[in-house]
């Protein structure tokens, strides 16, 4: 008699990081709509230094507080079932935020209900669904973006994570984690918001005064990157954690036959 797949312990870690890494993706790309100041969240005066002519802070998208989290389900995937796990859910979670750009496309396109759109003067949002249109209008700009910036960097990520695999074998995990990390969210950082904040809103005709600069738009890449960059590194300790999690719910001789298969499939 087959095993059902969900009694499987391959397949349900599977199912698990999979779930994991494609929820992220797509709560990334909602939050993403909204830009914060770190140092105000943290309570800091902002930072007066000079990018691009213009003024830099860490003013980055909320989609940074889960994107290193997605690249570390990705190396994480990418150690036990390899190259073919990590495309299979990457051409998946594309496929899944294409579909979540098509449902907010038609949602936008509804004729609302009267007593809604004026349901919350009271609290100062006039028009509820013009509010709406401006938060997913500036999303279905982000999924561009993110649709094109991700699978170039889950490409990259898979390629820099098995090359540096290949020189150190099993050791030195941090390395290829971390490594591929900084690449691949570098790729992600710049393509993401160039296309988001740059060049959607030029396709859109959004009215100028609504339209940022090169540089400001370069600034604000530059902010998301060193950010993500410093949070690659700060979350090398998760990545163990996560690791040895694994290790554990697979016991030693599965984990090793799927790593060993998994550097197969490359």
């Amino acid at each position: 008699m087959l095993q059902s797949p969900v009694h499987q312990k391959g397949s349900r870690l599977f199912l698990i990081l999979g779930g994991f890494f494609i929820a992220n993706a797509l709560i990334a790309e909602f939050m993403g709509v909204k830009l914060f100041t770190l140092e105000g969240s943290l309570g800091l005066n902002p930072m007066d230094l000079k990018i691009f002519g213009n003024s830099f802070s860490f003013n980055l998208t909320a989609g940074v507080l889960l994107w290193p989290v997605v690249f570390i389900m990705t190396d994480i995937i990418n150690e036990y079932f390899g190259k073919k796990g990590v495309k299979f859910l990457s051409y998946l979670t594309v496929c899944l935020l294409a579909y979540a750009f098509l449902m907010l496309f038609i949602g936008m396109k509804l004729t609302p209900a009267n007593f809604w759109v004026v349901s919350k003067k009271s609290v100062g949002v006039p028009n509820m669904d013009l509010a709406y249109q401006q938060i997913f209008g500036q999303g279905l700009g982000i999924i561009i973006g993110s649709l094109t910036a991700f699978m170039i960097g889950q490409i990259v990520d898979v390629v820099i994570f098995h090359q540096i695999k290949k020189v150190t074998g099993e050791k030195m995990m941090w390395l290829r984690s971390t490594g591929s990390t900084i690449v691949s969210q570098l790729v992600d950082s710049f393509v993401v918001l160039f296309i988001a904040f740059y060049i959607y809103p030029r396709w859109a005709n959004y009215p100028p005064e609504s339209q940022w600069s090169f540089g400001f738009v370069m600034t604000i890449c530059v902010g998301n990157y060193i950010y993500k960059f410093i949070v690659a590194v700060v979350l090398t300790p998760l990545l163990y954690l996560v690791h040895n999690a694994v290790e554990k719910y697979l016991g030693s001789a599965l984990a090793t036959e799927m790593k060993l298969q998994a550097i197969g499939d490359e």
